[in-house]
């Protein structure tokens, strides 16, 4: 807003247009999505968010620039291809064709570092048409950096694979420049430290430890332990119909009373929210209450020697809520478990009610989460790489093994290879994902057909990227930062209040995808559908 003073006491002001009188802008007023201009007029905190928006897209540029990478813009007309999300098609007035908006530059930039680009960056539009919440948009703007990583090759070439474990060291300067970007963008913009190197946990401990690809580190919540071997058969046949489960324990240290802690409880578990626990196929959660004065201190359903037991791994006080899960015996797969998503949404209740503290608004707890499973398990019906191998890629398909072993296992067991990807966490969000990719033709063509198991059609879709590797192509990593995201966590600091990401973006779309103000997507007209060769179903 800008304010005018009259200096000439005569001076009037005649309005050009007549404003609305039902319009009344205070700072309480909230208008609708429908009325954004209004929104973004009347809210300091929205126009300041898109302030520090602009700034910390400027802090990146300066970091990468500085660092010798060039700011290379990629197509948005792209084509349709098995990369792992659903598409946005457009259709044109060729008989047939279509184009589809780009899921990421992901091909596009492989094919610069086939073209001798040894550094690229840009701020990318990406569209993907999937299923929105509030940290999602269906187009979304990311920093997608890339570097060209030059390596020592071996005299005779035989070891070629020996190279993709050596880019894990490349990998980590990768790690180490986002890191200068994203601790240059706190200090300035939130005059916040960050740890000069952050800290790095394997997909396995992080799904073995907190239940989560996604930790929130801030959480006093101390990392899940492995329990079945002192725990009685009766107790987990209790809690759980499985046959030979793994049992772990977590342990949420409340600041309240035994009653208090039962309270807690027994409305969280009645909720809406809690049921979906109770109501886990592999067995609910067993919950028990620390209380000093209670025989066996309140858990006498473990037994003389495993409270013992308990004790001595557990630092346990009154109020102290431990929790058993079982679940089946089998490899992590997904971006979370049962006991995961509980202790987050158990420490958000615990938080209202006063009986954990609530983590400072510039409390910022930073992690790497590397050697994630190559490939997932996926359903046929779910968007992905359109093959019929029973699992996708975790990643994207042109991901690397991690080591010269996993380029092995490709062969044997590709459900068991580790591939060379690496996600930053902050505070329990997802800020940016990158991997070591696969420049060889051969094994990228061999991924494609022998191990996602897809068709000729499918290959086809990538013919372009796999002649360009067949031309040469240098070892090559990178990552994308979900600028969005960043964008709305650092707002959220400044502010004190939780913004979502349709907060820092000027025109947002909806829940449902569409856009209020300018009401969007419209509908086709019978004639543009005749341009496209295009007519509607019954």
């Amino acid at each position: 807003m800008i304010e005018v003073s009259l200096s000439h006491p005569n001076a009037r002001i005649t309005p050009l247009n007549g404003f609305p009188k039902e319009i009344v802008l205070k700072p309480e007023t909230e208008f609708p999505y429908e009325q954004r201009h209004l929104q973004l007029r009347n809210d300091q905190v929205l126009r300041y968010a898109l302030s520090l928006r602009s700034r910390i897209i400027g802090a990146c540029r300066n970091v990468l620039k500085d660092l010798g990478f060039l700011e290379i813009e990629t197509p948005l007309l792209f084509k349709s291809t098995s990369e792992g999300a659903r598409e946005f098609i457009i259709p044109t007035r060729r008989r047939g064709y279509a184009f589809a908006l780009p899921q990421s530059p992901q091909q596009f930039k492989q094919l610069l570092m086939a073209s001798g680009i040894e550094k690229y960056f840009q701020l990318a539009k990406c569209f993907r048409d999937e299923d929105l919440r509030a940290d999602r948009q269906p187009e979304f703007l990311q920093v997608s950096r890339y570097s060209e990583v030059l390596q020592r090759k071996p005299a005779n070439g035989a070891r070629a694979q020996l190279d993709i474990e050596q880019a894990f060291s490349n990998s980590e300067k990768i790690c180490d420049c986002v890191e200068a970007i994203v601790t240059q963008a706190f200090k300035g913009v939130l005059d916040v430290d960050l740890p000069r190197q952050f800290a790095r946990m394997t997909y396995l401990e992080a799904m073995s430890s907190y239940g989560s690809d996604k930790p929130d580190l801030r959480l006093p919540i101390l990392p899940f332990k492995k329990m079945g071997h002192i725990i009685p058969v009766d107790l987990v046949r209790m809690i759980s119909s499985l046959s030979d489960p793994i049992v772990e324990a977590m342990v949420v240290p409340l600041q309240c009373s035994a009653t208090e802690s039962r309270l807690l409880l027994r409305d969280f578990l009645d909720s809406s929210e809690g049921q979906t626990f109770t109501r886990n196929p592999d067995g609910g959660p067993g919950i028990f209450i620390y209380e000093s004065s209670k025989p066996l201190q309140g858990l006498a359903a473990f037994g003389f020697e495993a409270v013992e037991n308990l004790e001595g791994d557990l630092d346990l006080e009154d109020g102290f809520v431990i929790v058993l899960q079982a679940r089946k015996k089998v490899q992590h797969s997904g971006g979370s478990t049962f006991l995961g998503d509980l202790r987050n949404r158990l420490a958000e209740a615990a938080i209202r009610k006063g009986f954990l503290d609530e983590p400072s608004w510039l409390h910022f707890e930073p992690v790497w989460i590397t050697d994630f499973p190559l490939f997932s398990p996926a359903n046929i019906s779910e968007p992905g790489q359109g093959g019929h191998a029973g699992f996708a890629s975790t990643h994207h398909p042109f991901t690397s093994p991690k080591t010269s072993d996993d380029v092995d296992l490709l062969l044997t067991e590709p459900t068991k290879v580790i591939g060379e990807h690496y996600d930053l966490v902050i505070n329990g969000e997802e800020i940016g994902g990158g991997s070591q990719r696969v420049h060889q033709a051969a094994m990228q063509e061999f991924i494609f057909r022998k191990i996602l198991k897809m068709d000729d059609a499918k290959v086809q879709e990538f013919s372009h990227l796999l002649e360009a590797l067949r031309a040469g192509c240098p070892p090559h990593a990178g990552i994308a930062l979900g600028m969005d995201r960043l964008v709305a966590m650092m707002a959220s600091s400044k502010f004190k209040r939780k913004l979502s990401m349709r907060d820092v973006i000027a025109f947002p779309k909806s829940g449902k995808g569409d856009d209020p103000m300018v009401k969007s997507p419209g509908l086709i007209t019978s004639s543009a559908l005749e341009t496209y060769h295009l007519r509607l179903r019954e």
